[in-house]
């Protein structure tokens, strides 16, 4: 998955022939996940129209404080808001002048503004001839920006729109987006880190159409694997046969069916993992033997399946658990919590465990939200209150990165 995924882009479009390239930057971002808002100057409209970024961001785009048909209604643009609301800012083309703007501090018009109200990293890709490139004013407003931590993305050479050939053109599309997901590799706590992760149910067959199984829908652990992703790590989900609609893009999935399809995809993976956290429902027992044909009833008043325990595959990741290997699991008890969990500590030589507790409202397999409490095998526990499982599964991931040092 692209480090981009669900990042929320602001892309600033200023005046510069490059702007035309603003709308392969716009379908690149999109197509990696992003949430992009343009804002544009005056200027940029001259070279692409609003009405063509707004169609590709699938949102308005700005370029007024107050657009005209909002002044009957006292309705402005917010700068300060949309500066708040990125994760990160592009201004690609960047012109000469806009670079002498932000550079100096001048601010009328809304993407300058929108700029000095910035709180999330900022990347600069500037476009202009090769003598304004050139031009000492010019390295010197890049240089300034450099030095207060704005990420340039640098000219390339080729033909310009003057027809001189040299330095001065906006970076290609993709090469702009290349380079802010190196930028953000870089900049992430998990990058360069394998985290693995089961999830969802299994199913235990008892003859070609039926099983033994569970409701679990997946949900916590895929919001930990989307958590994980997001911070930099590589992650490999290994998930159960669960119906729930998930967000599994740029995940690598590995779909499993039993208690042991699951403990075998575990396994084959697990050796490269720096974090593996279970939150999956497994089967605690499968049947003996599976019927070749569809069981029918008969005469017999009763049924009688023969099972056998499953592998307790938190407890056997445990026993393989190397040193810098980090090991949660997840327990979902009725009754006794906070003894069982503990308990499961020592006995699965696990770094953590997080106990869900099936008798408080709004946790259970198909809620999107839960409530959970970590015990770590230091001693120390945390609770985190009722909350959506998305936001759950990123503060418990900001937390294993604080406690394992990851």
């Amino acid at each position: 998955m692209s480090l981009l995924y669900k990042r929320k882009v602001l892309l600033g479009v200023s005046g510069s022939i490059a702007a035309y390239k603003s709308a392969f930057i716009v379908r690149e971002l999109i197509k990696r996940g992003a949430e992009v808002q343009v804002v544009m100057t005056h200027a940029a409209k001259d070279f692409i129209t609003p009405l063509t970024l707004s169609t590709l961001s699938k949102r308005p785009v700005y370029s007024e404080f107050i657009e005209d048909d909002q002044k009957a209604y006292g309705v402005w643009n917010n700068h300060v808001d949309m500066g708040l609301w990125a994760d990160l800012m592009l201004i690609a083309p960047a012109s000469s002048n806009t670079l002498s703007k932000i550079a100096t501090g001048a601010c009328d018009n809304l993407l300058t503004a929108v700029y000095l109200s910035a709180k999330c990293p900022v990347f600069v890709a500037p476009a202009m001839d090769l003598d304004m490139y050139a031009n000492g004013a010019t390295q010197e407003n890049l240089s300034t920006l450099s030095a207060r931590g704005v990420h340039i993305i640098d000219s390339e050479e080729g033909e310009l729109a003057s027809g001189l050939e040299g330095k001065g053109r906006l970076a290609e599309p993709e090469h702009i987006v290349e380079a802010i997901e190196a930028n953000l590799a870089k900049s992430l706590p998990l990058s360069g880190k394998q985290v693995l992760i089961n999830a969802g149910p299994t199913h235990e067959y008892i003859d070609p159409i039926r099983f033994i199984g569970n409701n679990s829908s997946g949900r916590m652990g895929v919001a930990i694997a989307q958590a994980s992703r997001k911070l930099g790590a590589d992650v490999a989900l290994v998930l159960g046969p669960t119906d729930t609609a998930l967000d599994l893009q740029g995940l690598k999935v590995i779909r499993t069916t039993s208690a042991e399809d699951m403990w075998l995809a575990m396994k084959a993976s697990f050796a490269n993992a720096d974090l593996t956290i279970c939150t999956a429902a497994v089967a605690d027992f499968t049947t003996v033997s599976q019927s070749a044909q569809k069981m029918k009833k008969g005469a017999e008043s009763e049924l009688i399946i023969k099972m056998i325990p499953t592998r307790d595959i938190l407890a056997s990741l445990g026993a393989l658990k190397s040193a810098g290997q980090r090991l949660v699991g997840f327990a979902l008890e009725t009754q006794n919590g906070v003894e069982y969990a503990k308990g499961k500590l020592v006995k699965k030589n696990a770094d953590a465990i997080v106990l869900n507790e099936m008798s408080k409202e709004g946790v259970g397999f198909h809620t999107k939200t839960n409530e959970v409490t970590v015990f770590l095998s230091d001693g120390t526990s945390k609770n985190y209150p009722l909350q959506s499982k998305e936001d759950l599964g990123g503060q418990l991931v900001q937390d294993f990165i604080h406690w394992f040092n990851l």
